[in-house]
């Protein structure tokens, strides 16, 4: 039976991001259902401040929806998108960036409702709460300080973390397009950003939320490395995928591996589209 590509989203995002990968998949005949998690899609909170002309005192202190949206809430909206897709056959969820925290967090909780997971340059956090990663020798040289260049407001004061990635400020603008899609066009670039929304929740989970051997480890897992990824650099990739073959050595990871950026797999999709239409083949 054909199975169902679950796709779930990283910070800022939300399901647009995923429009073309989608087209590819279906022209290969594949089935995918693009999850817009809470306080994401249309759902966010765009304020009259994000409009041109800027207004920067009332971006930093308008209220947004996503405030108070937990990792949980994320995992619950996901297992219910997911006990809906398992209803017509086999599900293969696959998460991106920060939403390998949620694909993490809701495979603990139901590995009866996913057939493979796939982590796309994804955290899948396994020894360490996520935050804490930041602090290792494989995260030295992710610039934790682009975001900041581009900061709206206090995030302990929103509740959110709120980044005004419409910013004229080129050296904000500089970064992000390294951090993100360093190997891309300058139109490329600004066409992704301009998908992105302001506001992210601040709940990066805990150690409950990490990866647990007899639930997680039950499914049959794959990860994507990005080899050109600086925003989740290739090294941290590969820690990942150690110490999740660590907890589950009877079940390791499959790993594939797809040149370019952290978003140039979206932007162009079809090398993408392919090893999941692989990974099509051993879930059907």
């Amino acid at each position: 039976m054909q199975p169902t590509f679950v796709l779930v989203h990283g910070a800022f995002s939300n399901s647009f991001s995923f429009a073309p990968l989608q087209a590819e998949l279906g022209l290969l005949g594949h089935r995918s259902v693009a999850v817009d998690l809470p306080g994401h899609g249309f759902e966010a909170t765009y304020t009259r401040a994000y409009q041109a002309p800027q207004d920067l005192e009332g971006l930093a202190t308008a209220p947004g929806s996503i405030k108070g949206v937990t990792l949980a809430d994320n995992a619950a909206h996901l297992i219910g998108i997911l006990e809906r897709a398992k209803q017509n056959g086999p599900v293969i969820l696959v998460s991106h960036s920060r939403g390998g925290m949620t694909a993490t967090a809701a495979a603990n909780v139901r590995p009866d409702l996913i057939d493979r997971i796939v982590y796309v340059s994804a955290w899948c956090p396994v020894d360490l709460d996520v935050n804490d990663y930041y602090a290792e020798p494989e995260m030295a040289t992710v610039d934790a300080a682009s975001l900041g260049l581009a900061l709206a407001g206090n995030p302990a004061e929103l509740g959110l973390l709120r980044v005004n990635f419409r910013t004229a400020n080129p050296d904000a603008l500089a970064a992000f397009k390294a951090a993100f899609l360093a190997d891309g066009t300058d139109e490329e670039f600004l066409t992704f950003l301009n998908t992105f929304q302001p506001d992210e929740n601040l709940d990066v989970g805990t150690s409950a939320d990490r990866a647990q051997a007899e639930t997680w480890g039950r499914i049959p897992k794959t990860y994507v490395r990005l080899a050109g990824d600086t925003s989740l650099p290739l090294a941290i990739q590969d820690r990942l995928i150690r110490e999740g073959n660590a907890l589950t050595p009877d079940n390791p990871y499959d790993v594939r591996t797809l040149e370019g950026s952290h978003l140039k797999w979206l932007v162009h999709p079809a090398p993408a589209a392919r090893v999941l239409g692989e990974l099509a083949a051993l879930a059907g």
